[in-house]
């Protein structure tokens, strides 16, 4: 048995790896609503929604919940690394909803499928596709346990001259020694080109800083990551590069929002599929060739917010596609300002 093969979005330009699994979403009346779910592979079908060519290095179960997770990918137009379903069972994730929709999470990882991945298996994966320019990771792929899989990954894919990008994205609900999660999470920043952070992320990192401005900026001191993506839910998101400049965007068109579930996850799907598309990105050869300026950081920012908003307007995350973004843009760009 294979998963079914999708048209995929080409070339192969991303590579994702890290967690897939079903969000089980607690409704008002205590029942459990099942949501495809898992930071990375929101991350990976945002991006395939939107064009970008993807591949997707995790395996997904061969249970029903995994069939739905590797239909929803094939409708993105990503490419499975893995087309053979795993045994294992798939990732569950149980959700809670505050009375803002802000969520939080409780997981249940032990002998699952998409943690079934080494970083020898990723690297020849990657190297069987001469487009790739990007590799991505985050959230539960960071934990400390998986350190040994994931680092050595990055490590490899820096060393090629990929551009390396994590997103921190925080769960301390599911690591009984912080100690060892942020010192995983460290050490995976430690790889990145760029890095993705919330507020809440820079606390749990221990940046604690009452503006979470300053607090990012010590967050990227220590790490050799030359930009840095801040998002600070309706407030907007700062773009911050290593040189100190800095450039903030926020919406300017109403949202109404029905939860935040993978809000952060089409944010950044947004955001690099806008850079992408940039004349620098495109020339560069290698990360280390790649400049950005004012201009690149505005067009990041207006496709990530955009991307976002359209999310949590939705229950659970339901990426939008090109089109969508590009007609929320037409109606109206989020205001963009230099910061000095």
């Amino acid at each position: 048995m294979v998963f079914p093969s999708p048209i995929p979005n080409t070339p192969i330009t991303v590579a994702t790896a890290g967690e897939a699994l079903m969000d089980m979403i607690q409704e008002a009346d205590g029942r459990l609503r099942p949501c495809d779910g898992g930071a990375v592979y929101n991350l990976t079908r945002a991006l395939g929604l939107q064009g970008v060519g993807t591949l997707y290095l995790n395996p997904l179960s061969q249970d029903r919940f995994g069939r739905g997770l590797a239909h929803a990918i094939a409708q993105a137009r990503v490419t499975l690394a893995n087309p053979e379903p795993a045994h294992e069972p798939t990732s569950l994730a149980v959700v809670s909803l505050d009375e803002a929709g802000k969520a939080s999470y409780s997981f249940y990882r032990e002998g699952v499928a998409d943690r079934r991945v080494d970083a020898a298996t990723m690297n020849a994966q990657c190297a069987a596709h001469a487009t790739l320019k990007m590799v991505v990771t985050g959230c539960l792929a960071l934990v400390a346990d998986d350190s040994h899989k994931y680092l050595p990954w990055l490590q490899a894919q820096r060393a090629a001259g990929k551009l390396v990008v994590v997103d921190a994205n925080l769960r301390p609900a599911i690591v009984p020694d912080m100690a060892a999660y942020q010192a995983s999470v460290m050490a995976a920043l430690g790889e990145a080109d760029i890095v993705k952070v919330s507020d809440d992320d820079l606390t749990i990192l221990g940046f604690t800083h009452a503006d979470p401005l300053v607090a990012a900026r010590e967050l990227l001191a220590q790490t050799p990551a030359r930009w840095l993506a801040l998002t600070l839910g309706a407030k907007g998101a700062v773009f911050l590069a290593r040189d100190g400049a800095a450039w903030t965007a926020a919406e300017s068109q109403p949202v109404i929002v029905a939860d935040t579930v993978g809000a952060g996850d089409c944010f950044l799907a947004g955001m690099l599929a806008a850079l992408l598309e940039r004349p620098a990105m495109r020339a560069a050869r290698t990360a280390a060739e790649l400049r950005l300026d004012a201009v690149d950081a505005e067009a990041l920012l207006a496709n990530a917010i955009a991307s976002a908003s359209l999310c949590v307007q939705q229950t659970g995350c339901q990426p939008p596609s090109r089109e969508q973004v590009l007609q929320r843009l037409l109606n109206g760009r989020p205001r963009f300002q230099a910061l000095s």
